[in-house]
């Protein structure tokens, strides 16, 4: 029985070939990466004792480095099991759970009308060639070297024009044998009862073909030459080989690339957005259709990598399609495959980055990319108030909503846990900066020092050390403040003020966290205007940026505590050498406060949950793991000292001495 390309094709697609192959030989653990898709083993076909027969789920195909034999799911099973092609094909179908196809006339016979007209499409595709290098191409020529595009890139991806005429490809392959009902059934002429005359469907436009898993051209898009066109790009219509939400810009050219780039693929908008990047060396990007990401495209991501990065502008358009990407995701995350957001800067997109400094700046956004319960967090909470009873009620009603929605049972109980932990910390927050309020305070110790309820213990709280003054305003047992701690002022004001830090230390400083709601707004306004500018980023520059964004008042607040505390090495007089050490020193007492803060979270938590089962052991544990938290603290507190002063001695400050 003769099986058509397509229906072996979806076979190769839906069993992997480390399933086949995995039934036969015992993967190496040491060499082996199942998250990669990367598998090793001892050779099936040949006696060997370390492991040099390799398979690559993304390739769907198997070598071996010491006998050289080499191939795919059905010649596995052929060569190593002696099967005849039709018995294979029958063990991966049942390993699939799909049947084989009844034979069928009608179905061979569109087989064959696929293969031709793959001919056809190839045709057309040097027919554009050949115009973009004629005299009638120099205009798509020169749009094309405008925008920065080589020689080698358009020939790599076979780049073309479509002449400013009606019949021009259409009286072409006519000219080479090919009927009016192939040409139609490409898509490559508008045709219909109402249209008398068929006409060449893209005309004076600069084309892309777009390629089939198989590197077969299968369709075109289409970038218009002329201003007034109706549509900017225009893509061709469904077709017997082409069906739109079901095909990436770039996918077989990427999924070659991912052994090369730690097993990533970044989904970006636009043909020449994938175009650009590949010729500044970023070579796994792929794009959707000019149309929002489907079902089908997430999944051919997915068989690319287990968490995809997509990459969207950082304007409203932009956060829209983010956010519309997860509620897509969503019910279809399972173990191990997500996705991740990356956000470009307001106004930039992946051509604007790497045309004048590279890769780097591109690189940098995609390696701020956040995880999918990010986004839902900051998506669901990002501008509400939660100061009542009723709106927090809503808020939590709204996340459970959310995640309900995720069709794997477990990946839906470690969301709606994710989501209860951060409810848990961020509501927390508020009741302490209401316990830290004066006003509030002799209330809170009259109902027992710690809000205690009438079933706990009464002793639950005697062992704990008193909270300091100072302590619970420090910013070390408070999540967020309306105020930054002075130690979350020096971080963010030494960087401001000295941006060349920020360069010399990007992948340690961008990754800090601020407990302050307004410092994160602040810190990421800081980080896109970093990454937009590079290096060569001024303080100057850099203050005007973050003024424009509404931050003056916050700046001149950063300024007056640095000054009061008397930490100029937060200053723009400070010496570089003064600035790196000072900022040094309270990076390292930030990441310690954050863990001791991250820590106490869960030890409350499990005090809670201890106190309501009544297991007063483990509360008295707990207990005093909570007083060792609380006083390594107040240990943490004295150390603050260490960043207060330094730099005044060192005779580098530039500033008047009347500061001291």
């Amino acid at each position: 029985m003769r099986f058509s390309p397509s229906f072996l094709d979806e076979l190769r697609d839906r069993v992997t070939i480390s399933d086949v192959i995995g039934r036969r030989v015992t993967w190496d653990r040491k060499k082996t990466n199942p998250g990669r898709g990367d598998y090793w083993a001892c050779c099936p076909f040949h006696g060997e004792k370390s492991p040099s027969f390799h398979c690559e789920d993304r390739k769907g195909r198997y070598h071996c480095f010491g006998c050289g034999v080499s191939g795919d799911h059905f010649r596995f099973l052929m060569e190593l099991d002696g099967m005849a092609f039709n018995e294979a094909v029958q063990q991966v179908a049942d390993m699939a759970g799909v049947a084989l196809p009844q034979p069928d006339p009608e179905s061979e016979r569109r087989e064959r009308e696929r293969h031709n007209l793959s001919d056809v499409m190839e045709l057309a595709t040097q027919f554009f060639q050949d115009q973009l290098q004629s005299a009638a191409g120099a205009r798509a020529r020169a749009y094309l070297r405008d925008r920065g595009l080589t020689g080698r890139t358009i020939e790599t991806f076979r780049l073309g024009y479509s002449l400013d005429s009606r019949n021009a490809l259409k009286e072409f392959l006519s000219s080479k044998g090919i009927s009016r009902e192939q040409i139609e059934a490409c898509g490559l002429v508008v045709h219909g009862p109402d249209i008398p005359v068929s006409y060449d469907r893209f005309r004076d436009r600069i084309m892309f073909p777009i390629l089939s898993s198989r590197e077969k051209v299968i369709a075109f898009g289409g970038r218009a030459m002329s201003p007034d066109a109706p549509a900017k790009y225009l893509n061709s219509n469904e077709t017997e080989l082409f069906s739109k939400g079901q095909v990436l810009f770039n996918f077989s050219r990427a999924r070659k690339t991912l052994q090369g780039n730690d097993g990533t693929v970044i989904a970006v908008e636009g043909y020449m957005d994938v175009i650009a990047l590949h010729q500044a060396g970023v070579e796994n990007a792929v794009a959707p259709l000019g149309t929002a990401l489907t079902e089908n495209q997430l999944a051919l991501l997915w068989k690319m990598t287990t968490v995809p990065v997509l990459c969207f502008d950082g304007d409203g358009a932009g956060m829209r399609a983010a956010s519309r990407a997860v509620d897509l995701a969503l019910p279809l995350i399972k173990p191990g495959y997500s996705l991740k957001i990356a956000l470009l800067p307001d106004g930039k997109d992946p051509d604007d980055l790497v045309k004048i400094d590279g890769r780097a700046p591109f690189d940098r956004v995609i390696a701020e990319a956040r995880a999918m319960a990010d986004m839902v967090w900051l998506r669901e909470t990002s501008g509400g108030e939660y100061e009542t009873p009723e709106k927090r009620a809503e808020l939590e009603a709204r996340l459970k909503n959310v995640t309900q929605v995720i069709a794997d049972e477990s990946v839906r109980r470690h969301y709606q846990q994710e989501m209860r932990d951060r409810l848990y910390a961020f509501f927390q927050s508020r009741n302490q900066q209401n316990q830290t309020n004066p006003q509030n305070r002799q209330k809170f110790q009259e109902r027992g020092g710690q809000g205690r309820g009438k079933n706990q213990p009464q002793n639950s709280n005697s062992r704990l050390a008193p909270i300091s003054d100072r302590l619970a305003k420090s910013g070390l047992v408070s999540g967020y403040r309306s105020l930054p701690s002075l130690r979350e002022a020096v971080l963010a004001l030494t960087i401001v003020n000295h941006p060349a830090l920020f360069f010399d230390e990007y992948d340690e400083i961008s990754q800090i966290e601020y407990a302050n709601r307004d410092m994160q707004r602040f810190w990421q306004a800081v980080l896109q205007v970093a990454a937009a500018s590079g290096p060569g980023l001024t303080r100057e520059e850099l203050i005007t940026a973050l003024e424009v964004q509404g931050f003056d008042t916050l700046l001149g607040n950063l300024d007056r505590q640095i000054r009061f505390a008397r930490l100029w090495t937060a200053t723009e007089s400070a010496a570089i050498e003064d600035a790196r050490e000072g900022y040094r020193q309270a990076l390292a007492l930030q990441t310690r406060a954050r863990a001791l803060i991250r820590h106490r979270r869960e030890l409350e938590r499990e005090l809670a949950d201890a106190t309501e089962r009544g297991d007063e052991a483990e509360v008295e544990q707990l207990m005093l793991a909570l007083n060792e938290n609380q006083l390594e603290a107040v240990r943490l507190e004295s150390q603050e000292a260490l960043i207060d002063g330094f730099g005044v001695m060192s005779g580098k400050v530039k500033g008047p001495a009347g500061g001291h």
